[in-house]
């Protein structure tokens, strides 16, 4: 099967395609792919959706390593909204 795997940076993305069996799941394409969580990434998505090492795969999944928040987005949109009506 064909897998596509995903992580970024702010400003650039990294992204890798590998072949895994049928069968495989989540661990098994970043082994594939060389990549891991880390402090860095800290958890996994399939397609947006919440995965763990052990989910599955399909073909031509994408898998996405993701990065831990760095602020609530619910205080961030109310920063953004309160700066536009300020304006």
């Amino acid at each position: 099967m064909r897998v596509e795997l995903v992580r970024a940076w702010a400003g650039r993305f990294e992204a890798a395609v590998v072949h895994v069996p049928a069968g495989a799941v989540v661990a098994d394409a970043l082994a594939a792919a060389g990549w891991a969580l880390d402090t860095e990434f800290v958890a996994l998505a399939v397609f947006g959706q919440t995965a763990g090492p052990q989910t599955p795969l399909e073909e031509g999944d994408r898998i996405e390593l993701l990065r831990p928040l760095q602020c609530d987005p619910m205080q961030a949109r109310r920063r953004r909204a309160g700066a536009r009506a300020r304006r």
